[in-house]
């Protein structure tokens, strides 16, 4: 997130609080339930956003883990590409040699 996007969801953020108390007190209810009840709904909105972002680290479908991931892939096609038929059938009884001895491992 850009140093920009940070202020412009902070002002966001702020003019969302001042406009549910607004509305609230539009509704008939007084300015210290309003202010109070304002405050609830920011804090709530808050906790979302921070769930959903916990969330996210957690399960790793952050934008940089995916970016990370795409770039490993195609670094290793790239590598493949590369290859010789040789080079690739070595890699191959490399692969399947690990594979039996993770099985008898077991």
């Amino acid at each position: 997130m850009r140093r920009i996007d940070a202020i412009a969801l902070t002002l966001v953020f702020f003019l969302l609080g001042g406009l549910a108390y607004i509305v609230l007190q539009w509704l008939g209810i007084g300015k210290m339930n309003a202010g109070i009840w304002s405050q609830v709904v920011l804090i709530t909105a808050l906790l979302v956003w921070l769930g959903s972002y916990l969330l996210r680290v957690v399960t790793k479908n952050m934008t940089y883990d995916q970016q990370l991931e795409n770039y490993k892939t195609a670094v290793l096609k790239k590598r493949l590409e590369e290859m010789s038929p040789e080079e690739i059938a070595r890699l191959q009884a490399e692969v399947a040699a690990e594979k039996q001895e993770r099985l008898s491992d077991s």
